[in-house]
């Protein structure tokens, strides 16, 4: 069995698989007490770890101290890669991008074979844009919602609200309004932007991932919403590289 990591600084998605087949799946806080509960059963059969992360160090040697807490199986980060399967990176020092868009752009060629549009809306947003032929043309990293809302209210001075998940978009009339329809108002500008861009490219085909995604298709995103996309790619270089 081999056990897939998507890990960012604070949180990590884990799946078990067995070849192709999907066993147990998790999320949690890195800096929970048990990040892989569920796992303790399938501990010894456990044969390799395989990790995407945009973690830093810090947090690297966290998960391997929480994998070590399951399993002595050896962990593999896997990294953004020059291409894959058609796939080309357009980075010219591919060690510059976040594993994570790369393996979200892997899952999403794999299952398209097309131009497409993939948005990673995390702690980060990322926005990155494959044409037909495999060509990832560039993209965008723009702070997430999380990012925005704790810049407000560290680094704005004497603006206080209660953050909330409503999607209003509405010129406020306080300054928790304000604050939150305007977080919710730039998040639909971003959404409009994509729609844009995806009309201009030629782009058919749009994807959403991360722990935001929902808000993204609440605020008029036209896109299927894949959770688990990073996994998804992921597994494919793994497979590939060493089969599962």
């Amino acid at each position: 069995m081999i056990l897939l990591v998507d890990s960012g600084n604070t949180r990590i998605k884990w799946r078990l698989v067995r070849g192709l087949e999907s066993l147990v799946t998790g999320a949690a806080e890195l800096s929970a007490p048990e990040p892989f509960s569920g796992l303790e059963t399938y501990s010894a059969e456990i044969r390799r770890v395989c990790v995407s992360t945009v973690g830093s160090e810090s947090s690297r040697e966290a998960l391997e101290a929480a994998v070590a807490k399951i399993t002595t199986a050896p962990v593999t980060f896997y990294w953004s890669e020059s291409q894959r399967e058609g796939l080309q990176n357009s980075y010219q020092d591919v060690s510059r991008m976040g594993a994570d868009r790369w393996h979200a752009m892997v899952a999403a060629w794999k299952r398209l074979r097309a131009g497409c549009a993939i948005i990673d809306a995390g702690s980060a947003v990322t926005v990155d844009y494959i044409d037909g032929d495999g060509q990832h043309t560039g993209g965008f990293i723009l702070p997430g919602l999380r990012m925005m809302r704790r810049s407000l209210k560290l680094e704005a001075a004497r603006i206080g609200f209660d953050f909330d998940e409503q999607l209003n978009t509405r010129p406020g009339k306080t300054t928790g309004e304000c604050a939150n329809h305007g977080l919710a108002w730039l998040t639909e500008g971003v959404v409009r932007q994509v729609h844009r861009d995806v009309a201009a490219y030629g782009i058919r085909h749009v994807l959403v991932t991360g722990g935001d995604a929902e808000r993204f298709l609440g605020l008029g995103l036209q896109a299927e919403h894949c959770p688990e996309l990073v996994l998804d790619g992921l597994h494919e270089v793994a497979a590939k590289d060493d089969p599962l």
